[in-house]
């Protein structure tokens, strides 16, 4: 395969060349020496995780770096005359939008939020001088929103961007990287917050309009999967160098680099050590890559599928025995409705219904995951659980204690026997309190009869479990990277010593490598403090993993719940069946690839 892309890469006309690329701050360099050659119609992932220098090589291929950063080295475009690196501004300007487009990863803070999004389009159009005026430009546009697959183009066209859901903006930015038919299209992370059924949809539309087009294609993410799926050849990042490339088969089935060898163990949640463990960049020596010989990958499907079995029936086992004890909550037809505003003055309030009439227990010890879109209620459901909001109709029982209906003191002893770790730590821990003091919060509440010194003992004993030294104590958040943050927020949730843990989405905007660390912590920690998990996600290879049970929610009712494996294996209900089939797995996209 590797040699096939060899002989049309050669035969390929160039597109871009990079030479010798750096990029600096100050002294400090933060890219070095990066080369690689695109042919036309070539589809190159830039991998790698936080910090390693992608998205400043991909401002700097579009003369868009910040002020304060500089660029050496050499960026050649076919066609065009000058070295983008060094090239007057005016120039380049005349690129951007025409011949090289970019989309970026959060469309919300690209867009401009006071145009209709349609109005946006064409004055990329006009800009370039690709129509005779703003009546052919605003037609164009429309056909452009067409081509992308928004619903109702000619009435998305008048909407604002929040007006529109995740997805469709992203349609919307790749409607205008697409309007002028560039010849290179970056993509700087365009799908990680998508929920995976959308994600699907807009790769399957990026690959689908640059094969048309003929556009060159460098698609930049943590997520091996992905590039798995979309690209030929991968470049890997790390601190700035660029570690390994080559075919997208040789580099994710044969890795060279150690650094390499760690992304594709952390990335691959089918693959465990001998202790039932996900791979770190610790343990990643060990990791044997998905094989591109086709017996091997015969093999090793063969053993995924005896441990999906084993799996499943351990699942069973437990299921029936945890049938026989008192469940740790109870939810019995869960109601919440909301209101919404006028919309205008005579006009009667909507209601929005959140849940609709849920029921499902979770015994002690177990590890449930909710699955679900967003919009699916799972976000409505953890706050109701938590005492954050009350329901409109129904019971709900934690731990022993009644949520609705109760006053505030009576959920004093809810809150201690439940806690949340959530999606973003930062947004969750106070930047004026040190770490010490955060932890030790929630020993504060009425009826906690202890002094300084003991909180500081369980603090410390805290911070040990969760893989931090004591020293953190001390420190504040802004000093801790996201996967510390994130452990200073398991730990802060333990310290009471809760029955329940609810996590929500808790690894989502961690690197590939720290996600690793975090899963094993929080398996360790559940198995250690005896306690039950409840985790809450959109990527249902994390819950596969992690969890026993799993409950599908969609359009705020559980449209299937059941044993992990049976889920995965055999769904029934076919919005199950379109997130699994939605789902990317490194090991399957590798074998696909090959086969």
């Amino acid at each position: 395969m590797s040699s096939a892309h060899d002989d049309r890469a050669a035969a390929a006309p160039s597109l871009l060349s990079v030479r010798s690329l750096g990029v600096g701050l100050g002294e400090v360099e933060l890219v070095r020496g990066v080369s690689f050659e695109m042919a036309k119609g070539e589809r190159i992932g830039l991998i790698g995780e936080s910090g390693s220098g992608k998205s400043v090589t991909s401002l700097a291929l579009m003369g868009l770096l910040p002020d304060g950063l500089r660029a050496s080295g050499e960026v050649r475009l076919n066609g065009f005359g000058h070295n983008i690196v060094d090239a007057p501004d005016r120039a380049v300007r005349g690129l951007r939008g025409d011949r090289v487009s970019m989309v970026f990863q959060e469309p919300l803070t690209a867009l401009n939020p006071l145009m209709r999004v349609g109005a946006q389009v064409a004055e990329v159009i006009r800009i370039h001088g690709k129509a005779a005026g703003r009546a052919q430009a605003a037609q164009k546009a429309v056909q452009m929103l067409d081509a992308v697959k928004l619903p109702d183009p000619a009435e998305a066209a008048k909407a604002y961007p929040h007006q529109l859901s995740g997805g469709q903006r992203q349609r919307v930015m790749l409607a205008m990287a697409l309007a002028n038919n560039p010849e290179l299209l970056i993509c700087d992370e365009p799908t990680t917050a998508l929920d995976v059924t959308v994600q699907r949809q807009v790769l399957d539309l990026v690959g689908e309009s640059v094969k048309e087009r003929g556009t060159g294609l460098l698609f930049i993410t943590h997520d091996l999967a992905v590039v798995a799926n979309t690209c030929e050849r991968v470049m890997v990042m790390h601190q700035g160098l660029v570690v390994e490339s080559g075919t997208t088969e040789e580099v994710f089935t044969r890795p060279t680099h150690a650094y390499t060898r760690a992304l594709l163990a952390a990335s691959d949640l089918e693959a465990t050590d001998e202790n039932g463990r996900l791979f770190t960049v610790v343990s990643a020596r060990d990791y044997t890559p998905p094989a591109s010989d086709e017996e091997h990958a015969k093999a090793q499907m063969v053993r995924l599928a005896e441990r999906s079995a084993d799996r499943l029936a351990l699942e069973e086992t437990e299921s029936l025995a945890a049938a026989h004890e008192e469940q740790v909550i109870e939810v019995k037809e869960l109601r919440r409705t909301y209101t919404r505003g006028r919309t205008s003055l005579f006009s009667l309030p909507g209601t929005v219904d959140a849940l609709k009439g849920i029921s499902f227990s979770v015994a002690p010890g177990e590890r449930l995951g909710i699955v679900g879109e967003s919009g699916s209620g799972k976000t409505t459901l953890l706050r109701i659980l938590a005492g954050l909001d009350r329901p409109s109709s129904g019971s709900v029982t934690v731990a022993g204690n009644q949520v609705a209906g109760a006053r505030e003191s009576e959920l004093r002893e809810l809150r201690q026997q439940l806690q949340i770790v959530f999606q973003d730590p930062m947004g969750s821990l106070d930047p004026r309190m040190r770490v010490l003091d955060i932890i030790t919060e929630p020993l504060l509440v009425p009826g906690q009869a202890l002094n300084a010194a003991q909180r500081r003992g369980l603090a410390e004993k805290m911070v040990e479990a969760v893989g931090l030294p004591v020293s953190a104590l001390e420190r504040f958040p802004h000093q801790f990277s996201g996967g510390q943050r994130q452990r200073i927020s398991i730990a802060r949730a333990l310290i009471c010593r809760p029955q329940v843990l609810v996590a929500d989405e808790p690894v989502s905007a961690l690197d590939v490598s720290v996600r690793a660390q975090v899963l094993n912590l929080l398996a360790d920690l559940v198995d250690d403090y005896a306690l039950t998990l409840v985790f809450v996600s959109h990527d249902l290879a994390v819950v596969r993993h992690l969890c026993d049970r799993v409950i599908v929610m969609h359009a705020g009712s559980i449209v299937e719940e059941g044993p992990t494996e049976q889920i995965y294996t055999a769904p029934q209900h076919p919005y199950t069946q379109q997130l699994v089939a939605s789902s990317m797995n490194l090991r399957e996209e590798i074998l696909a690839r090959h086969a």
